[in-house]
């Protein structure tokens, strides 16, 4: 077979062809330069920018409520102008923001610097989405799960390298690694330039309307079933808190298990994400399968949370066998929910507001990134007994989706038909 030839069953096989494969090189780079960064970032603020650790706290803290306001921004700018240049406006941001990090060592401007990078970064998370959603089409979910494959793999190579650089520990090596996070979001930008925009059923339907009798576009903050999935959705990420903040802070309070199992279960749930997020994909590729996934979701949270509670119940060996056991239940929990909330998503919003909903729906994750640390804190203060009661709350709100999701599910769902989009 001709090299040409190769290329193209290449791109065959990646829904969105030739865009979709820079899309997941695009996922890549910007991945691995915030798995850089991201390790390092805490360390830098305080040992290279002189920031107590209350400080360091509070930037963090109130940068990460900032960026709550990109994802719905991003969506309402998506449905206005082409995703990919909202989308270039957006790594820009992020690398300038970034960048002006290196310029000072003034609390309040390290503040503001940080709060534009992670609006941007919120915001270029859900246009990511969206223009998956547009070149995919109904191989969406597919896609989806290939995209978040590729980056978990950016991130444990850029966790890898960035290790590297801290264990230099010099001032010169934190600062390499906040430059290649800016470089990264420069070549992802380039990258995007080089993307085709995708038809976009928000614009298409607004032309539609041209001619036809004048109506309001819908509007997501006035779906109250919309809105209400949302919330439920800030719950069901709480995987993610309870991975990266529960895990660690129960192994070093709670148990006796020795410390160098956090980074091996770290690495064991980006193994497992990377291995079983795309074949489990299509078991949610329609509205109805995805909201099927909702229950193998739940249970592999309580069986989560049940493990959490055993791994005090008995000596090292035992505790260890748990939390290895609660470290692939949460995973799984991450997984399958990825996959549910991505195509119910998309199913649910509405035609003429694509980015809107999908801006919005984005709130739901930013939520859980700030309220999600505290309710898993309170958690480990509450004891070993509490995890159950979490997991009774997940139960609930899983319940509740499931009913929202089946009352609205017979309207028509978003599914964008691909198309060949021609190279700038």
């Amino acid at each position: 077979m001709s090299f040409s030839r190769r290329r193209a069953a290449l791109y065959a096989g990646i829904p969105g062809g030739r865009d979709g494969r820079r899309m997941l090189w695009i996922a890549l780079i910007n991945k691995a330069g915030t798995g850089l960064w991201m390790g390092a970032a805490a360390l830098y603020f305080t040992l290279v920018t002189g920031l107590s650790v209350t400080q360091v706290g509070l930037l963090m803290g109130i940068s990460g409520a900032a960026g709550i306001a990109g994802a719905p921004l991003a969506g309402h700018l998506a449905d206005r102008f082409p995703v990919t240049r909202v989308l270039i406006g957006a790594q820009l941001l992020q690398a300038v923001a970034l960048l002006a990090l290196l310029t000072t060592e003034s609390f309040s401007l390290l503040l503001l610097y940080s709060a534009l990078a992670s609006l941007a970064d919120r915001g270029a998370n859900v246009l990511t989405k969206l223009y998956a959603a547009r070149i995919a089409g109904p191989d969406r979910t597919r896609f989806q799960a290939v995209q978040r494959t590729v980056s978990n793999a950016g991130w444990a190579i850029g966790g890898l390298a960035g290790a590297g650089a801290i264990a230099v520990g010099t001032l010169h090596a934190y600062q390499s690694l906040l430059v290649g996070n800016v470089l990264s979001f420069i070549a992802a930008a380039v990258l995007t330039l080089r993307c085709a925009e995708p038809p976009s059923p928000s614009r298409v339907v607004a032309d539609s309307s041209r001619t036809a009798p004048a109506t309001a576009p819908s509007n997501p903050w006035r779906d109250r079933t919309f809105l209400l999935f949302t919330a439920t959705e800030s719950a069901l990420f709480l995987d993610d808190a309870v991975l990266q903040v529960g895990v660690p802070l129960w192994i070093v309070h709670t148990t006796d298990v020795p410390h160098g199992l956090i980074p091996l279960l770290m690495v064991l749930n980006c193994v497992l994400v990377v291995l079983c997020q795309v074949p489990l994909s299509r078991f949610g590729g329609t509205p109805e399968k995805a909201r099927a996934l909702l229950l193998p979701l739940v249970a592999c949270f309580v069986v989560g949370c049940a493990a959490m509670t055993a791994s005090v119940a008995g000596g090292t060996g035992l505790a260890i066998a748990a939390l290895v056991c609660a470290a692939v239940a949460f995973t799984f929990a991450e997984i399958l929910h990825s996959i549910a909330s991505w195509e119910l998503s998309v199913a649910l919003a509405a035609d003429d507001a694509q980015g809107a909903y999908l801006g919005v729906h984005g709130l739901s994750s930013s939520a859980q990134r700030s309220g999600g640390p505290l309710l898993v804190t309170a958690v480990i203060a509450a004891g070993p007994f509490a995890w159950p009661l979490l997991g009774a709350g997940v139960v609930a709100t899983v319940a509740a989706q499931r009913r929202l999701v089946r009352n609205r599910l017979p309207r028509p769902s978003l599914s964008v038909v691909p198309v060949t989009v021609s190279e700038h």
